[in-house]
């Protein structure tokens, strides 16, 4: 997949990056150019004065509004995908036959069926494709992998997700323009743009999910998107899963929680906010909490790894097949097959 990409050995990574909003601003494209071995070298955003502005605040040289600036510009290696999912697969696509790398933001794209068109195409071109996934490389998230090959909590027998959301002001006053709730855009509601973090990390866990299956409703009306998820899994290696996620819960229902449970114990955590918190309870070890702060910018660990791969002195935990399956698993779920 990569042979091209590998024998031109490349050393630095010059990134154009398409998109400029809230998780660019501050998760992840400000660690593009913090990363030794690389930098980034043009922003691309439709609006031009927002562009702009990006540009001057992060001391990038150059803006654009025009995408094929990116894709042309030789000394530009790799491209950093960082607007909604329903643009994913096409400017992918784009990327690929440029002959860039690419790292795309999650959820990878809204159907399975287009994140199949862009491993064919990265495949194609033979340049990496990797995707936002950056909990697989987080010191808390790489606490609990520890635990459980450790064997802390014994045989893993199954795992259950609960994510329990309020509706909040702001989504209520920006239903109109807040596009991670119009499925056209984002392939979904708040399940996509959530679980998708908390199934990619199921998968780094423990390997592929194989079945999966669920229902999903929109009980409040609130806008189009269903909003609330019920579903059940089995992963290849026997664990079995089960999951709810609801989006309109009472503040005091709120709840952001993985536990994992095993034949000598049990350790449950939260996916999102900050600390991140591992309870563990086991007959053999006892009680024990572990407390860990994300820095920011947060996908720094993980963009660290992608560059190392990019330069050939590295392996990233993940690219666009591990992206892929969780769309997959997410239509399962949802009842959505193309």
């Amino acid at each position: 997949m990569r042979t091209k990409w590998i024998m031109a050995k490349i050393n630095q990574i010059i990134w154009g990056v398409i998109g400029a909003g809230d998780v660019c601003e501050i998760k992840s494209a400000p660690a593009l150019s913090k990363i030794p071995f690389s930098k980034v070298k043009m922003i691309m955003r439709r609006d031009a004065v927002k562009a702009a502005d990006y540009a001057k605040r992060h001391k990038i040289e150059y803006w654009t509004t025009n995408l094929d600036d990116l894709l042309s510009d030789k000394e530009i290696n790799a491209i950093y995908i960082a607007t909604p999912p329903d643009t994913h697969a096409e400017i992918t696509l784009k990327a690929a036959a440029a002959g860039k790398a690419v790292y795309v933001e999650k959820p990878m794209a809204t159907t399975y069926a287009e994140c199949l068109r862009m491993i064919d195409a990265c495949v194609i071109a033979e340049v990496p494709l990797f995707v936002a996934y950056y909990r697989r490389t987080l010191p808390g998230f790489l606490k609990v992998k520890e635990i459980i090959e450790k064997g802390l909590i014994g045989d893993i027998r199954f795992v259950n997700i609960e994510m329990y959301q309020s509706i909040q002001t702001d989504i209520i006053a920006n239903i109109a323009t807040n596009w991670r709730i119009i499925p056209e855009i984002a392939g979904g509601g708040y399940f996509h743009d959530l679980s998708s973090h908390q199934l990619d990390y199921l998968d780094f866990l423990f390997g592929p999910i194989v079945e999966a299956h669920g229902v999903s409703e929109n009980q409040a009306g609130l806008y189009t998107a269903d909003d609330i998820v019920s579903g059940s899994f089995r992963f290849e290696n026997g664990v079995v899963g089960s999951g709810i996620w609801c989006f309109t819960t009472d503040p005091v229902s709120e709840k952001d929680q993985i536990n994992i449970v095993g034949s000598q114990g049990e350790l449950s955590f939260n996916t999102f906010g900050n600390p991140m918190i591992i309870n563990m309870e086991s007959s053999t070890n006892g009680k024990q909490q572990f407390v860990f702060n994300h820095l920011q910018p947060i996908q720094e660990p993980l963009i660290k790894l992608i560059v190392d791969e990019l330069r050939g002195v590295g392996t990233a935990p993940g690219n666009g097949i591990s992206g892929a399956r969780t769309n997959w698993v997410m239509e399962q779920i949802i009842g959505k097959q193309d």
